[in-house]
């Protein structure tokens, strides 16, 4: 029997990858989370011009949580509780500053008096 009549004679199908939808990738990737890492150079006779290091991870939130990762929580771009809070410092900020002015000013004030 040739190997070409052995595999005609064969009517089970050949095993392949298991049938993974998009969906269930993309939930495992979420729940582990990936690293992608790369870097980019470009040199111009031996001498180099540009270096960019990429790194991407992609988790869902909880994941990140997990991992150390929230700074979109502290981001005021991103948060509008960091928003209010980088507001809050702002004013504290300036009010310290304005009362310090005011008191230097009342100082010279009774001074020349």
């Amino acid at each position: 029997m040739t190997d070409l009549a052995f595999r005609h004679d064969l009517n089970q199908p050949v095993p392949g990858p298991s049938n993974t939808n998009l969906a269930d990738i993309l939930e495992r990737v979420l729940d582990k989370g990936i690293v992608i890492a790369g870097d980019i150079k470009i040199d111009l006779l031996d001498i180099e011009l540009l270096t960019i290091r990429l790194r991407l991870f992609v988790a869902s939130v909880d994941t990140a949580k997990k991992a150390g990762i929230d700074w979109w929580e502290t981001d005021p771009a991103l948060s509008s509780r960091a928003a209010r809070s980088a507001l809050q410092e702002e004013n504290r900020e300036l009010r310290t500053r304005l009362e310090a002015l005011e008191s230097g000013s009342r100082d010279t004030v009774s001074a020349d008096a």
